[in-house]
């Protein structure tokens, strides 16, 4: 486990991210989470593009896209696939907002969701699923650790309007 947790109460850790998706929040191909100060922003670690609970989480969050804009908030999804991977899941699912490729891992260290897995009896390194949710002032306001993908949005977006956060 990483010294440098990342907190409730405390400043996110910025970083900048190749990415795809929406013009107005992608820069030159990239995101800097320092850029979107003035703006919630939710984001959220997930495992793998286009798999069982990665995408009932991504369409959740599609699906809820259109009020969490109405209310300012910023999605981010990040997982450690590469950019080609990100526009199939993109297309496929018609995902409206920014995917992230952390194929070096940097950020999913920085955030404690690089976590030891468990599969059939066999363990491995993966990206744990958890959110981030980020006040416009860049302080995280709320973590989850345990996400039920197909309720998640609706979760987090209750906690914005709980946090007056919009």
């Amino acid at each position: 486990m990483s010294d440098t947790l990342v907190a409730e109460q405390q400043p996110a850790p910025d970083f900048t991210l190749p990415a795809l998706g929406s013009e107005d929040i992608v820069k030159n191909g990239e995101v800097h989470l320092s850029d979107l100060k003035g703006h919630p922003v939710v984001l959220y670690f997930y495992p793998k593009d286009d798999t069982p609970g990665c995408t009932k989480e991504a369409c959740s969050f599609r699906d809820a896209n259109h009020v969490l804009q109405q209310r300012g908030v910023v999605v981010l999804g990040i997982s450690i696939d590469d950019l080609k991977s990100h526009q199939k899941f993109i297309d496929k699912f018609s995902l409206p907002f920014p995917l992230l490729a952390d194929t070096e891992k940097k950020v999913v260290q920085q955030y404690n969701v690089w976590k030891e897995k468990s599969m059939y009896g066999k363990t491995y390194m993966g990206v744990d699923r958890q959110t981030f949710l980020i006040d416009k002032e860049g302080v995280v306001r709320k973590i989850w650790h345990k996400v039920k993908p197909d309720e998640h949005a609706t979760e987090v977006l209750e906690v914005v309007d709980a946090l007056h956060l919009s």
